[in-house]
């Protein structure tokens, strides 16, 4: 089996493993047991890796929210500012091509009688193909918006977005900014006080870290803007009375031990990426012909290192997968695979239902080997040709 998925998930790191081990066994204290050592401990360990965090992303330590992943971070950042029984702005502003964690909690705004606009962004053939036509962001941002909020990277064609320029933009009008970094954070250079973004969501298990745990970060601007949240936890009080319930030192470690090492990795591991999708997009390219990118180009700074999505002629996505089980990759999307309607993010960008649904999407992770991406390609090219 060759793992290629790397957007839908990453393995844990096995260094992030060892440092996770003890926290479930031998250091099993409640960190919010304040009377006692082992409780204390595990408070300690908690502010310790929250320090590490904020170190890492630029934002104070006190302004960190850890939850169980980025879907709840984002459901927390956009449902806890706009159902604030102190907010007076009703109006959200999103883009097309958002992640269904964002898109479905505005749809539900939406049909709760909150004021959506949602922002296209540049079409398929353009070197920016994805990101945010900042006209049009200008244009829907108004004295009456609340919080726009725009993926730092794309989980599908991994277009990166230029988020201080849309910072600029929200705050000339007085609304928040938030970002589902889901697949940014532990991947690009992610600094909140020089991006200005106010709010960020991620999750640990996109960077070799835990799965079940994400944070969300609030009030990481450079001019630290009031922002109030209306809880979806109650209960306890942890965490500010903002997300009630007991912290799992073992899964706070290791978001921070994986965050850590991916960025003391990062040049490396770009390097690395870039290398082996050059070659497995080539090998490909080679056997097979009429493959087209979609989004931006490869050699786009514009574009994650790992991410490689194009379309293929005359096969499904989904049917190239089916005959091919012994490589993982993905025809969209792993948080939206259960819709069988073509991706929206291929057709936000402009490709046709038939495009999108001959479309495929590799993420390429650390620890593909050059043997593997020449087993892939084998793999791949007899599959595809069993086919047409």
């Amino acid at each position: 089996m060759i793992y290629m998925d790397h957007h839908a998930t990453t393995p844990c790191d096995q260094r992030v493993v060892d440092q996770m081990l003890p926290w479930f066994s031998q250091q099993f204290g409640n960190p919010h047991s304040s009377s006692h050592a082992l409780g204390r401990t595990a408070a300690d360990a908690i502010a310790r890796a929250t320090a590490n965090i904020a170190e890492s992303i630029h934002v104070a330590e006190d302004r960190i929210l850890f939850t169980s992943g980025a879907t709840e971070s984002i459901n927390l950042a956009i449902d806890g500012i706009m159902r604030h029984p102190r907010q007076r702005r009703q109006h959200v502003v999103t883009t097309t091509i958002e992640h269904p964690a964002v898109g479905d909690v505005v749809d539900r705004l939406e049909r709760d009688g909150f004021e959506v606009t949602r922002v296209p962004v540049y079409q398929q053939g353009h070197d920016l193909a994805g990101q945010v036509d900042l006209d049009a962001l200008a244009a829907a941002v108004t004295d009456r918006t609340a919080l726009v909020s725009v993926h730092w990277a794309n989980n599908e064609i991994g277009v990166l977005q230029p988020m201080q320029q849309i910072a600029d933009i929200c705050h000339a009008q007085g609304a928040l900014l938030h970002s589902d970094a889901t697949q940014a954070v532990g991947r690009v250079a992610v600094d909140l006080n020089d991006s200005d973004v106010d709010l960020l969501s991620a999750s640990a298990h996109k960077f070799y870290g835990p799965k079940g745990v994400g944070l969300l970060t609030f009030g990481g601007g450079r001019d630290q803007r009031r922002i109030r949240i209306k809880p979806l936890i109650i209960g306890g009080g942890q965490q500010s009375n903002l997300r009630s319930g007991t912290m799992a030192p073992a899964l706070v470690v290791g978001c921070a031990a994986a965050l850590q090492l991916a960025d003391a990795e990062m040049e490396a591991t770009q390097e690395k990426l870039l290398r082996v999708r050059q070659q497995l997009w080539q090998g490909l390219q080679d056997q097979i012909d009429g493959l087209v990118i979609n989004g931006p180009p490869l050699d786009a700074l514009v574009r994650l290192a790992g991410n490689l999505n194009f379309s293929v002629p005359l096969v499904e996505g989904e049917t190239w997968m089916a005959a091919c089980p012994d490589v993982c990759f993905s025809s969209g999307s792993a948080c939206s695979s259960a819709n069988p309607m073509p991706s929206h993010v291929l057709r936000g960008i402009g490709l046709s239902e038939q495009l999108a649904r001959q479309s495929v999407r590799f993420g390429l992770g650390k620890e593909n080997t050059d043997d593997e991406i020449h087993s892939a390609v084998e793999r791949l090219v007899s599959a595809y040709k069993s086919l047409v």
